[in-house]
């Protein structure tokens, strides 16, 4: 009896806390959103944490991977990943930019290595996680020479590799997001190698000081990306204010966006870049180019890092695994520009399932707390 008691008492007060950290400053938000939220909030998580292994699957490697280093134009070299296969090619080739506002300290290869390793699983693709340099030491444009020389590597390569030559895309998460389609821009403005597709995670699109919506809402910090760090990023990436206006830096500021690759653009409602994605993904289709937007409500900036316990990073990931998958086999026809809103799971079972999955998380993040607690009292 007294054990049941406690248990009742125990599930209740995390029940309670959960729902207590879904109230946020710009409103409230999923169970499972708001468990993560708190949990990098109080240093409860790091970038190099595994899933726990309830969340985790386990399979016969399909794929190998190595580092290689990238020799780029300056006559240095990059260190960069590569998946790829083990089956026969020719397989498509996916060049991967990480997020990490351009600048040294928040994001890598390695920070980023779960994504990479999932979209060369779901495409079937030789993907490359490109280690282009970043600022302060390397400013623009640095990084986008850098990752615009790992296309024309990939590409002269390809054979080596098991690669096909007529099938590569790029992908990119927030700055990564933005190389990503500035490397498009480049191959068309230099005439590279053809680019079937880009897939764009929560771009950052332009530096430009415009008051979007999501930027005054939602750059406080509390969502994964604060004001403060993108001003940073600027200034750092970009110490020459005539800059900001390049097409190179703000591809949303583009005279025109003609003759580039189809794109899918995510954007998560919790985040201040936002309003900036589905704006370049408007300007996209107004130049002809095909595009898929979807809004993922719920969720913050860089949700589909947390692919592995969190369902709408997942579906998130999937439906850019499948925009790469297709576009490789036929491109997109076009449509007018849509912006498809997504709202989480949608049946009742998976519905239970997020919720009973961050209430487990939210009792370990409590039992975490309370030891460390503990541990400062002794």
């Amino acid at each position: 009896m007294v054990a049941s008691l406690g248990f009742i008492m125990s599930s209740l007060t995390v029940i309670l806390f959960v729902h207590y950290w879904g109230h946020t400053e710009a409103g409230k938000v999923p169970p499972k959103t708001a468990v993560l939220l708190h949990a990098v909030h109080h240093n409860l998580v790091t970038p190099d944490m595994k899933a726990p292994k309830f969340f985790s699957s386990s399979g016969v490697p399909r794929f190998t991977s190595e580092m290689v280093d990238i020799p780029v134009s300056d006559g240095s070299s990059i260190q960069s990943k590569i998946y790829r296969p083990i089956a026969e090619g020719p397989h498509p080739i996916i060049l991967y930019y990480h997020g990490g506002a351009f600048m040294e300290g928040y994001g890598s290869i390695h920070t980023h290595d779960n994504i990479v390793r999932s979209l060369a699983a779901r495409t079937n693709s030789i993907v490359i996680a490109v280690g282009y340099r970043v600022a302060p030491l390397h400013p623009f444009p640095a990084a986008i020479e850098d990752s615009y020389d790992a296309l024309n590597w990939a590409y002269e390569n390809a054979d080596a590799w098991g690669g096909d030559q007529s099938k590569i895309a790029v992908a990119g998460d927030s700055a990564g997001g933005n190389i990503a389609t500035v490397v498009t821009l480049m191959a068309r403005d230099r005439n590279g190698p053809d680019i079937q597709a880009q897939a764009l995670l929560y771009p950052l699109t332009t530096f430009q000081d415009i008051e979007f919506d999501s930027r005054l809402k939602y750059d406080s910090g509390y969502y994964l990306l604060s004001r403060n760090v993108m001003m940073r990023a600027r200034d750092t990436y970009t110490p020459d204010e005539s800059l900001w206006i390049h097409h190179y830096t703000s591809p949303l500021e583009a005279d025109h966006l003609y003759d580039l690759p189809p794109a899918i653009i995510i954007t998560a409602e919790f985040d201040p870049l936002r309003d900036e994605g589905e704006a370049y993904a408007k300007r996209l289709a107004e130049h002809g180019v095909p595009v898929e937007t979807i809004r993922y409500n719920g969720v913050m900036h860089g949700f589909i890092s947390f692919y592995e316990v969190m369902y709408r990073g997942n579906h998130g990931l999937a439906e850019t695994a499948k925009f790469l998958h297709t576009s490789f086999e036929e491109p997109p026809a076009y449509q007018p520009y849509n912006l498809q809103v997504y709202n989480g799971t949608t049946t009742r079972a998976m519905k239970i399932r997020d919720q009973a999955e961050a209430y487990a998380i939210g009792s370990f993040l409590i039992g975490k707390q309370a030891i460390s607690l503990f541990e400062l009292d002794k």
